[in-house]
């Protein structure tokens, strides 16, 4: 059952979750089904799809090198009728990977999973503290959220001193109101374990456009409401947090800031031309007005007259044309 392959342990003497890579496969098979029987199916166990307390022992699957990854799976015939239901199994996987990530982060001091707010009105999948105080809530959501039920959260959250960050099931469309208060958002997949943002595609740049947000003229995350997107992928394990929500790799920072830098170059290369175009037009506008004057030539210098005959023009003494014979000078002399 494909379902089988993102089931969650529990663990009855312990009363935690726990997941199949907690451990050597040999010792959950002596926990699981036909022996010490205390590795149950965490959702059945919580009344997820069967009524609370339902006692369904696992198996543990796989091995080394196989063709399927190692899992917990029901025993057969004991799952229920059409299997757990995957945004549920999803959710629950979400936040356990989130607080994995999260805890194993060198600048996160403590991680809290299911954590109320102070006010308790909201209650975060994944409550972050920081070691510099800054405090996160990491949010798995399985399905597609309504507008003002995400702003009222999103407000509740924000008094509450709270930053929240939204990881969003595989096939759900990240409502566009996040975007527009400026809010990132990241699909989170179990598969390949990896994490996908949305980055904006740069803006056309029109009249004056370095006026405006230059962060717009280049590859930005958060996307605007509308905008053209493309997509990054990234290994969970290579993206960090800070105050303000999931950072990139390293690379991928140093490649969107080339790209800040460029078009803020373009952009003073664009300022310092059109402040020269007006510095011309005003000193073109405030110039006082003088009265033409044409420019002297320089004077003509004679040569000695010709000894022979034939007209030549008493000023320089050169030959004249025909045509300037009745004038007997040159037009420039």
């Amino acid at each position: 059952m494909l379902d089988d392959l993102l089931v969650v342990g529990f663990d009855l003497e312990t009363q935690t979750e726990v997941h199949i890579g907690d451990r050597p496969l040999e010792q959950w098979r002596a926990l699981g089904y036909g022996r010490r029987e205390t590795v149950v199916c965490f959702y059945c166990w919580h009344g997820i799809d069967a009524p609370v307390g339902t006692n369904v022992p696992l198996l543990a699957r796989g091995r080394i090198g196989g063709l399927v990854r190692p899992h917990f799976a029901h025993p057969a015939g004991m799952a229920p009728p059409r299997g757990h239901h995957r945004e549920t199994v999803w959710h629950i996987n979400a936040k356990n990977r989130l607080a994995r990530w999260a805890a194993a982060l060198p600048n996160v001091a403590h991680v809290q999973m299911e954590q109320w707010t102070e006010q308790r009105n909201r209650r975060a999948d994944v409550h972050v503290v920081l070691d510099d105080g800054a405090r996160l809530a990491l949010e798995a959501q399985r399905e597609l959220i309504t507008d003002e039920l995400w702003q009222a959260r999103h407000r509740d959250y924000a008094a509450a001193g709270v930053r929240d960050v939204w990881f969003m099931r595989p096939d759900t469309r990240i409502p566009h109101v996040l975007f527009a208060e400026g809010t990132p958002a990241w699909t989170l997949y179990h598969r390949d374990e990896t994490a996908e943002a949305r980055l904006g595609e740069p803006h056309e740049r029109g009249p004056q456009w370095w006026t405006k947000d230059l962060r717009l003229f280049g590859p930005h995350h958060p996307p605007c409401a509308g905008d053209p997107v493309v997509r990054e992928r990234f290994p969970l394990a290579d993206l960090g947090l800070d105050a303000d929500g999931v950072t990139f790799p390293p690379a991928m920072t140093e490649r969107l800031a080339e790209q800040a830098a460029r078009v803020r170059r373009e952009a003073d290369q664009a300022r310092r031309q059109q402040e020269q175009a007006e510095r011309w037009r005003h000193e073109a506008a405030t110039r006082p007005g003088r009265p033409w004057k044409p420019t002297p030539l320089p004077p003509v210098r004679p040569v000695p007259r010709p000894a022979g005959g034939g007209p030549f023009c008493e000023v320089c003494n050169r030959p004249l044309a025909e045509p300037l014979v009745r004038y007997g000078r040159h037009i420039l002399c």
